[in-house]
């Protein structure tokens, strides 16, 4: 069965077509990035209609649906429609804009638009669960991304700044063979690693310090994402032991992380752990996220989540504590959920590395 198949199985049966506009989601359905384009997805065919930038390229890779160069559209789509006698329109209601739908609407009105979340959120819990293919690149995103920070611990040292840190990560990451980076690349030291997303500036590192490296590789359009908190010189006796927690933390969620359990079940095992050793109120962020086409995409393992995990979906897990005006440690890897545990995608070291 294929995607489209798939995303039919979990709509409404009045829903008699599905446009997908969105560039990420077009891209998983066709398999081809573009930044224009709308695919018009029914039950028995698809159709991409893609402007003349992309024409000679969508027709050379797109096996799955029917090309067309877009050149009048809204007459295409009335004519599509027509072929296939459409009455129920399904949009994806989180990512259109206003102004979009209003056009479609306006233009379109002898048609009817189902514009609640049913496309979007069947289109989400298809992305969640990954296949082969997929988890085969975003394995390759993170071998990618492992070796930049193999390379990166032998250019951490006194004096260089947190900025030389990321562009040297990045660098390295697209050097190896990433089509981008999965996001702005995060490296802070010292009293800065207490920011969970702070921005890399030109501040150098100082003996003694954390530098915490929150990083990641597209692959073939997957992400992954990783961060390591390293130390340059000796730490303090409490930054030991904040690190030894979190890494406590981390280790037993992932030790619990399998199919069939709650996202915010997975988030209490590292949440009971950093509250229990009186850090709970320096841990303020989910533990994790879905990590796939987007570098933050559902599920979610956070204490409001009661999403029941699947086979084959891929969490983070990335628990932190975060002491504002002293320093902060987060150690995350990402994990493809199995029916009794789950497989760690990321290989890298993780206990404290003394740089």
């Amino acid at each position: 069965m294929n995607k489209t198949e798939k995303l039919f199985q979990k709509l409404d049966d009045k829903i008699d077509c599905v446009l997908i506009t969105s560039d990420v989601n077009r891209r998983y359905f066709t398999g081809m990035k573009s930044s224009a384009g709308c695919l018009v997805v029914l039950r028995e065919k698809s159709y991409l209609l893609i402007d003349f930038r992309y024409i000679e390229k969508a027709r050379n890779t797109v096996k799955n649906a029917e090309v067309i160069e877009q050149n009048d559209f809204i007459n295409q789509l009335k004519e599509i429609f027509k072929k296939h006698n459409v009455r129920n329109i399904g949009i994806e209601a989180e990512n259109m804009t206003v102004k979009e739908f209003s056009l479609y609407k306006s233009k379109l009105n002898n048609y009817n638009f189902i514009d609640d979340n049913n496309v979007s959120s069947a289109v989400n819990m298809l992305r969640a669960v990954k296949d082969d293919e997929e988890i085969n690149c975003i394995k390759k995103a993170q071998e990618i991304a492992e070796y930049a920070f193999d390379e990166i611990i032998k250019f951490i040292k006194v004096g260089v700044t947190e900025r030389e840190i990321a562009m040297k990560l990045d660098y390295l990451m697209l050097e190896n063979g990433a089509e981008a980076i999965s996001f702005d690349t995060i490296a802070l030291s010292g009293a800065n690693t207490s920011m969970p997303h702070g921005v890399p500036s030109d501040k150098k590192v100082e003996k003694g310090e954390f530098v915490l490296m929150d990083f990641g590789a597209v692959y073939k359009g997957y992400h992954s994402d990783m961060t390591r908190t390293v130390c340059v010189g000796e730490p303090t006796d409490e930054m030991l032991k904040v690190y030894n927690i979190v890494l406590k933390a981390q280790n037993a969620a992932i030790s619990y992380a399998k199919a069939g359990i709650t996202g915010s079940e997975l988030d209490n095992v590292a949440r009971t752990i950093i509250k229990e050793n009186g850090y709970g109120n320096c841990f303020g962020h989910s533990l994790g996220h879905g990590v796939g086409m987007e570098i933050h995409e559902f599920p979610n393992a956070s204490s409001k989540s009661n999403h029941i995990l699947r086979e084959n979906e891929i969490v983070t897990i990335e628990p932190g504590i975060y002491i504002p005006g002293k320093f902060g440690v987060r150690i995350e890897d990402f994990v493809v959920l199995t029916k009794e545990s789950c497989i760690n995608i990321t290989k890298c070291e993780k206990n404290i590395l003394f740089l």
